[in-house]
């Protein structure tokens, strides 16, 4: 783990993330095209006198949940700052990535993290499966390689209201039901976590399983995850990264915490 902990420790310190090399012609072209020389092959590139908001570096899963959280909360407000957007940052970002925060979610398209948490580009470190489990080896070793190569602090295992994965487990769980081609393979770890669900509470419908069995679905990615294999866990109990679960509510846009 010692070299994997001096390269994080080195990209926390934004040491990968000189303005050198390659980047710089792009840069300096990117600027000398916001200038309007009258010219007809000007860029159109406007020059702005103010520069976009640059927000500082979460040092750890404590600052970097609580930039995610209050990201969302000027998204619910209409307040966006809608930060790293610009061009300059996009040809930056051609050099390499340092994203703060992996968000393992569900692939439905009510529910975009960059968007939801008023992030900038190459801030999040985004693996979209529907019904956002962390069983797959694909999905592990993503969140792995983020937190290994990309110094990210933070693992966010996001859930939502009225997620069609899980209402198609409950429907597995619950009816029999089958679904065609290869969906029910994302749907097939969610069917225990209903039929636990189930068994705290005998006797509820079939709409009536679908919110707690989404509440239980991220808590069990977050178990799962957690404890996926040995370089996971001892990110974890070293304190270097954080692992959390949480709901995305559709119709308020609020990420509540589980």
């Amino acid at each position: 783990m010692s070299a994997s902990i001096t390269r994080r420790k080195m990209i926390r310190s934004g040491a990968g993330m000189a303005l050198v090399g390659p980047v710089a012609a792009p840069l300096a072209g990117l600027v000398a095209g916001c200038a309007d020389d009258g010219s007809e092959n000007t860029p159109a590139l406007t020059a702005t006198t103010e520069e976009p908001p640059k927000l500082p570096a979460p040092r750890n899963g404590d600052e970097a949940l609580e930039r995610l959280l209050e990201g969302n909360r000027r998204y619910r407000a209409g307040e966006d700052l809608h930060p790293d957007r610009d061009p300059v940052r996009r040809v930056e970002l051609a050099e390499g990535q340092e994203p703060f925060a992996v968000i393992v979610g569900c692939a439905d398209s009510r529910v975009p993290p960059e968007v939801i948490f008023d992030e900038g580009l190459g801030k999040l470190f985004v693996v979209r499966i529907a019904g956002n489990t962390a069983v797959d080896p694909l999905v592990v070793g993503s969140v792995e390689y983020s937190i290994e190569h990309l110094g990210s602090v933070l693992v966010m295992i996001l859930g939502h209201e009225g997620c069609g994965a899980v209402k198609g487990a409950v429907a597995v769980a619950t009816e029999g039901a089958e679904e065609p081609g290869a969906i029910g393979e994302f749907i097939a770890p969610i069917v225990p976590v209903v039929e636990g669900v189930l068994e705290d509470e005998p006797g509820s419908s079939a709409e009536g399983l679908v919110a707690p069995s989404i509440r239980a679905n991220v808590r069990k990615a977050v178990d799962d995850l957690a404890h996926a294999d040995e370089l996971i866990e001892e990110f974890v109990d070293s304190g270097e990264v954080k692992i959390v679960g949480a709901e995305y509510l559709l119709e308020s846009g609020e990420v509540k915490l589980l």
